[in-house]
């Protein structure tokens, strides 16, 4: 799979170019929340809404992209999305969609994965998002200003992630 060795090395490269100050603003002054995730169920575009109007209510403005894997349904079609077909064979992403996201300077950017996902890592990397909060991952300590260690359900994740996002002062 060239596509893969060719994007980790745009990924590595991406992580020693951005230049992006990374900090993490109390909660009550963030404006603007990202949320990048995997597709994978019903049940986890169920929680990723319900954290939406979590977020919503607490007077942040969200935007939402999510990676749609092959065979996988894209539920109500709610959210941005690209695929594996916008990574070309050189590892580059061709999705205008993807491009906007990674360039917008989000407080926070919440990834609601379990796992690691190469295309999700590149976007990380190349983010311009202030903190980038994750799950917990060894080497995922160059992805993230903050990360949870939570092995549960992606609710439990989520309910990790914003509670602990909440106490930020």
């Amino acid at each position: 799979m060239f596509k893969l060795n060719f994007l980790q090395m745009r990924t590595d490269s991406a992580l020693k170019k951005n230049k992006t100050s990374r900090n993490s603003k109390p909660y009550k002054q963030a404006a603007t929340v990202g949320i990048l995730f995997t597709v994978e169920d019903k049940q986890k575009h169920l929680d990723i809404k319900d954290f939406i109007h979590h977020l919503e209510q607490d007077g942040k403005k969200v935007q939402v992209l999510e990676y749609l894997p092959e065979k996988k349904e894209n539920y109500e079609f709610k959210f941005d999305f690209f695929t594996s077909k916008d990574l070309t064979f050189w590892g580059n992403l061709n999705s205008a969609i993807a491009e906007k996201f990674i360039e917008t300077p989000f407080d926070y950017l919440f990834n609601i994965d379990r796992q690691p996902h190469p295309l999700i890592l590149h976007l990380l990397a190349r983010s311009k998002a202030h903190c980038r909060i994750g799950r917990y991952d060894e080497q995922g300590q160059t992805y993230f200003e903050m990360m949870i260690e939570q092995n549960g359900t992606n609710k439990g994740l989520i309910e990790t992630m914003y509670n602990y996002t909440k106490q930020l002062r």
